[in-house]
Order: C-alpha cells, then sequence, then structure tokens
C-alpha cells in the first residue's frame, strides 16, 4: 500500500493538473466563442457566391467548364482537416480514420490517390505511413484568415485545373454544437452537383458566360476550403473545451478518491500507533 507521503503527493499533483485543465477549457471557451461567429459570418457570403454561381452555371445552356465536368479518375486528392495539437478528445482521430478507411476501400494503389494536409497531426500520420503528401499547411492560426490559407486553397485548384487530381473530396469536422460535432466528406472538383434552394436570377454576362466561370469557379472551390477550414476551427475548439472539462471533472473525482484513501491510511496509522502505546503500557505494569 502506498504511504502517506505518496498519497498527499499524488493529491497535490493531480489538482495542479486540474488547475491546468480548468485554464484550458477557459482559453478553449473563448476561442470557440470567436470561432462559431467567424464561422456564422461567412455563410451568407458562401450562400451568395452558390448562388451567382449555379445561376451563371444554369443559366446558360451551352457554357462547357473543365471544373463542371466529370472526367475518367486517374488520381483522387484528399483535403483532410486536422488541428496542430492534441487534447482535443476525438476531433483529430475521428477525420483520421473515416479518411484512412475511406482510402483502403477506394483504392488498391498508393499512385490513385494523394492527401494535401491542413493541420500537422494529419500531415504526420499519413507521412509516417508512407502516403503521398502533395501539399500541407501547419501554423495555422486559432482565427484564420483567408489570405493565410489562399496559397493552398489556390494551388489545390490549380492542381484539379492542370490534371493533377481528376477529383477532390475534402474532409472536416463539422460543427452542430457546443457537444456534437460530425465529420463530413463534400466532393469539391469536379463541381457536379451545383444547386440551390433560392429561384434563380436572372444575369447578363459581360463579356461572356465562359469568361466569368473562368474566374467564378477557382473563387467558389476556394471558398469553399476556407468555409470548411472556419467549420472545423470552430468543431476543434469546441472539442477542446469538452474535453478539458472532461479532464477537470475526472481530476476532481481522482481527488476524491484520493483523500478518502488518505483518510482511511492516516486513520489506520493512528490507530496503530494508540494500540503500540496501549500495548507498550500494558506491558511495564
Amino acid at each position: 500500500m502506498a504511504s502517506l507521503r505518496d498519497i498527499k503527493n499524488s493529491i497535490n499533483s493531480t489538482k495542479k493538473m486540474s488547475q491546468i485543465t480548468k485554464a484550458m477549457e477557459m482559453t478553449s471557451a473563448a476561442k470557440w466563442n470567436r470561432g462559431v461567429m467567424n464561422a456564422k459570418a461567412f455563410v451568407p457570403y458562401m450562400e451568395k457566391i452558390q448562388e451567382v454561381t449555379v445561376a451563371v452555371a444554369m443559366g446558360s445552356n451551352d457554357v462547357n467548364h473543365p471544373m463542371l465536368e466529370s472526367r475518367p479518375v486517374k488520381k483522387t486528392g484528399y483535403i483532410v482537416m486536422t488541428s496542430d495539437r492534441g487534447l482535443a478528445g476525438a476531433f483529430n482521430s475521428n477525420v483520421i480514420r473515416r479518411v484512412f478507411q475511406t482510402i483502403q476501400s477506394r483504392h488498391k494503389s498508393k499512385d490513385e490517390y494523394s492527401i494535401i494536409a491542413i493541420g500537422r497531426v494529419a500531415r504526420d500520420f499519413f507521412a509516417k505511413r508512407g502516403i503521398n503528401v502533395d501539399l500541407e499547411i501547419i501554423g495555422l492560426s486559432d482565427q484564420p484568415s483567408f489570405e493565410s490559407v489562399k496559397d493552398i486553397t489556390s494551388s489545390t485548384v490549380g492542381m484539379f485545373s492542370d490534371g493533377t487530381f481528376d477529383e477532390l473530396y475534402l474532409y472536416y469536422t463539422h460543427y452542430k454544437s457546443a457537444i456534437t460535432q460530425e465529420v463530413t466528406e463534400k466532393k469539391l472538383l469536379p463541381l457536379t452537383d451545383l444547386s440551390t434552394s433560392s429561384e434563380l436570377t436572372s444575369y447578363e454576362f459581360e463579356p461572356s458566360a465562359e469568361e466569368i466561370l473562368d474566374v467564378l469557379l477557382p473563387q467558389y472551390a476556394e471558398s469553399l476550403i476556407y468555409g470548411a477550414l472556419l467549420d472545423s476551427k470552430a468543431s476543434e475548439h469546441a472539442a477542446r473545451m469538452t474535453a478539458m472539462r472532461n479532464a477537470t471533472d475526472n481530476a476532481k473525482e481522482m481527488i476524491k478518491n484520493y483523500s478518502l484513501i488518505y483518510n482511511r491510511a492516516r486513520q489506520a496509522a493512528i490507530t496503530q500507533e494508540i494500540a503500540e502505546i496501549v500495548g507498550g503500557a500494558a506491558a511495564l505494569e
């Protein structure tokens, strides 16, 4: 059985750990609140650019664009969004597991696919398993701006346009609530399922619909990536906040258990000392 000093040290170390997890929970709560605001603020822009893109693409029957047409798939790109660090519960593992299982079921050769990693955890996981990581970005801020990811978004869309990839899939964690986040798969390119719930607006094109789509479609695809990143960041902060709250609660429960063990051991030691004193006094009589 552990000594009283060992039990006391365990209590003190667990208290310090609970203080750290509580502080991390409060920090994540502040980041979560701002992350949710950023994600929601981007929604109107996403809806509008989707509306305009659909109106231009579907408003002209004779419009053909490579980003709107399916082609024989020789290589698939997977954009995977995780965090740069852990302590976020199952936030990272759920996304990585989903992508890894999808790859194993769809492909037989590593030449058929490649990874675009946004986040250190995704980069390290696939690199350690010898899976090609064509693009990566790590060290993003907790509230990323579009400028901070513009290079990788434009490069990703460019790799589809130049034929490096024949299709692109996006994997990220969709924020539903503070306690519920859902791994989401979205086909990014080609844009074969453009749709909108609102009534299409009629536009007059100048100089032409094709030239407008040449500019609009890459911007739309890039905005999908950025919107997913904001969504993923909100989910990350929520997951980390929940994980740290659970860790704090577990630490408090451990302190209670350690305190109970300590009190029992201390009581047993006192009882033993009293018994020894009484025994010694009886022996002297």
